[in-house]
């Protein structure tokens, strides 16, 4: 008989600083001006189209909006690093789960992006937590969190490993101009889960993944100098042609990984109860729940609290949708990321009894 793998627990966490859209009302009130002209990551089209797709359907009715949907975003305080909110949520992981740290097996992290340029944290999260075990670090991006479930999943049904620890974190504050309108749209935040076998039926059911390859060029990374942090540090920023590009890709591969995911399982919609989304745009839930012809009732949007936070968005959604929905034991959800220069996956779960970590604290700070 084969092992079912799938989370055990699951907890999210957030840095201290809190920015609203105030923040560049005061400090930057010359971007609020040029914004209307100036041409960004999520412009409308050059050209109208008489049928608009269902992503300019749904894009359609934030466009006189400047932020586009975003309402808050927590972000770093100058003593806070991506290192920190990792240890916070997996330490919350850990407790929910109810296990000895002697008991996990290995840990697999992905931080988007790293408090030290061109390493991974998996070594320095093992050792800040006190473990024994294999650390491991795993990146596609902001489909990083999906590809470190598939991977625990995987790693725990071979009977390789019985506890593994993911843990996914992501710092775009500290990698976006805040003079950048693409500042607007990102946020910093952590999730962590512990995945273990789970009794047959549940956990992980299906999934698929594809490579984003054709979206390689519409995000660039620099190297620069910053002299408040005293080093060098990379730099997050949209090229010109990112709102063609993610315009073309995003239902295909929705469509695609759905369509592979449900084939594997043997399942139809009909029996999704959830759909559970990366939300890296306000309205990226009802565009998916469009394609996919959902009720947009039983899906989850965290952007307006959180904006996009990158590989956290899944558990963070995910946490998100289990305490507020609520997903019960036996419901059946469908989770789907995208990433820019990534993969884009869809997964189908049985949701378990998965322990719930405290739920996210308030900012300490309102910048």
């Amino acid at each position: 008989m084969s092992t079912s793998a799938g989370m055990r627990s699951l907890a999210i966490t957030f840095p201290g600083g809190l920015k609203t859209n105030d923040y560049w009302r005061r400090h930057y009130p010359e971007m609020l001006g040029a914004a209307v002209e100036k041409r960004n990551v999520w412009a409308a089209p050059e050209e109208p189209r008489q049928a608009p797709d269902a992503f300019d359907a749904e894009m359609a009715k934030y466009l006189d909006d400047p932020f586009r949907g975003a309402k808050e975003r927590r972000v770093l305080l100058p003593h806070e690093n991506a290192l920190e909110l990792e240890t916070r949520a997996a330490t919350m992981a850990l407790t929910a789960a109810q296990i000895a740290r002697s008991e996990v097996d290995l840990v697999i992290a992905c931080s988007l992006f790293h408090d030290v340029m061109g390493i991974g944290h998996a070594t320095f999260l093992a050792g800040e937590l006190g473990l024994t075990s294999a650390a491991w670090n795993l990146e596609t991006a902001c489909s990083g969190a999906f590809a470190v479930f598939e991977t625990a999943c995987a790693l725990v049904r071979a009977g390789q490993y019985r506890n593994v620890l993911g843990v996914v974190s992501c710092t775009y504050s500290r990698s976006v101009e805040e003079h950048d309108t693409m500042s607007w749209f990102s946020g910093d935040g952590a999730g962590a889960f512990v995945v273990s076998e789970v009794p047959e039926g549940e956990g992980l059911v299906a999934s698929a993944m594809l490579h984003s390859a054709e979206t390689c060029k519409a995000f660039l990374l620099d190297v620069v100098d910053d002299p408040k942090r005293g080093k060098q540090v990379v730099r997050l920023r949209s090229d010109r042609s990112a709102s063609k590009v993610l315009r073309q890709v995003s239902e295909p591969y929705l469509r695609k990984t759905a369509d592979m995911a449900l084939q594997k399982a043997g399942l139809r919609m009909s029996d999704v109860d959830w759909l559970v989304v990366n939300t890296p745009t306000a309205w990226y839930a009802s565009f998916c729940a469009r394609v996919l012809d959902f009720d947009r009732a039983r899906t989850i949007d965290t952007f307006p609290r959180y904006a996009n936070c990158g590989p956290a968005l899944m558990p963070v959604n995910l946490y998100t949708a289990a305490a507020e929905l609520p997903i019960r034991r036996g419901d059946l959800v469908l989770l789907h990321t995208v990433g820019s220069a990534s993969s884009s996956g869809s997964a189908l779960v049985r949701w378990g009894d998965v322990a719930l970590g405290p739920a996210p604290g308030l900012p300490i700070e309102v910048l």
